[in-house]
């Protein structure tokens, strides 16, 4: 049977739309069912609080629940790979931060992903400045004498760190390199348990997130020594800075962001980056984050842009720190 022109020419353009028009469809529709955040760290540390935090808000917001999914290991580079690794339709999505995107790229031999590269940004959700912690009978009474002491005890002192990879783990190995010193550096399976054994006095110090230390530095069940930030934490008034406190060229933070695996397509993007826009502008949220010592940021400091220039100039940053102290990961 031969078909009209005009009719021809319809049928056609109607079977080309095919394809297109399901996968417009499933982002109009985006979500339908509950969304996994992977959080490549073990409950109780900073990685799994933000993500609960954030996770609860932007699940009201996309009218579906967010489920933490807590998959450990290798400095949350395991979690990673298994959200990198994960169908690219935004159901399942990662809770990544500046160890697993950054850090890893030196440290880890034959890192199984590339972190610009392998995911798609959805957004930043927090930054934090990192703090130096010690227990709460480490005999330095401030920076500049904890500096001497670590420099004259170093061989008989053990750092606490979640992993190689870890936040805690690259200040540490940061902080020794500028005092050119090599204490011993003890692994935990995560931030939580790393500073049950400091409360325990089982180590020595650590350097993490100020979220992780806040209730112990009030309660008296650790000892605060410097932010390494360029302004004192409101959230910790009393704490100095590592400008004040002698050893200026320390200062380093924590930030953690969300990521979809690569592929992903735009439409679901553009609605988890919403959702966690709504999210952090919420105001039982920015308390919460205000609480764990963070600072708000600005819609256009956390869009999936900035978050992707962000990731490209904290390789960049790190990898010859990294590469200078001639450690490697497992």
């Amino acid at each position: 049977m031969k078909l009209p022109r005009r009719s021809f020419l319809h049928l056609a353009a109607g079977a080309a739309a095919l394809p297109v028009m399901p996968r417009f469809a499933r982002a109009q529709t985006y979500p339908s069912r509950p969304v996994t955040l992977v959080v490549p760290f073990a409950a109780g540390g900073p990685s799994d609080t933000y993500a609960r935090v954030v996770a609860l808000q932007m699940g009201r917001v996309l009218g579906q629940t967010i489920v933490i999914e807590n998959v450990v290991g290798a400095g949350g580079t395991t979690g990673s790979i298994r959200a990198m690794r994960a169908k690219s339709d935004g159901y399942t999505i990662l809770m990544g931060n500046v160890g697993t995107h950054a850090h890893a790229v030196a440290l880890v031999p034959n890192l199984a992903y590339k972190p610009d590269l392998d995911f798609e940004p959805i957004g930043l959700v927090i930054e934090t400045p990192s703090i130096l912690v010690a227990r709460r009978d480490f005999p330095a009474k401030d920076l500049r004498e904890l500096i001497g002491y670590v420099k004259a005890n170093a061989a008989k002192l053990n750092v606490g760190h979640a992993g190689v990879g870890s936040i805690s783990y690259t200040n540490g190995l940061w902080f020794n390199a500028l005092l050119g010193v090599r204490p011993a550096f003890v692994p935990f399976t995560g931030t939580a348990p790393a500073t049950t054994a400091l409360l325990a006095g089982q180590i020595d110090f650590m350097i993490g997130s100020i979220s992780d230390f806040g209730p112990h530095i009030q309660s008296g069940g650790i000892k605060a020594y410097a932010s390494a930030s360029a302004e004192r934490s409101q959230a910790l008034p009393d704490v100095p800075t590592t400008q004040e406190g002698g050893l200026p060229e320390f200062r380093t933070g924590s930030w953690w962001a969300l990521f979809a695996p690569k592929g992903t397509p735009q439409p679901v993007l553009d609605r988890l980056a919403a959702a966690l826009d709504e999210a952090l502008d919420d105001e039982t949220v920015r308390k919460r984050f205000a609480e764990l010592g963070s600072k708000g940021l600005h819609r256009a400091q956390r869009g999936q842009r900035a978050l992707e220039a962000l990731v490209k100039s904290e390789i960049a940053r790190w990898t010859p720190i990294i590469k200078a102290a001639q450690v490697k990961g497992e």
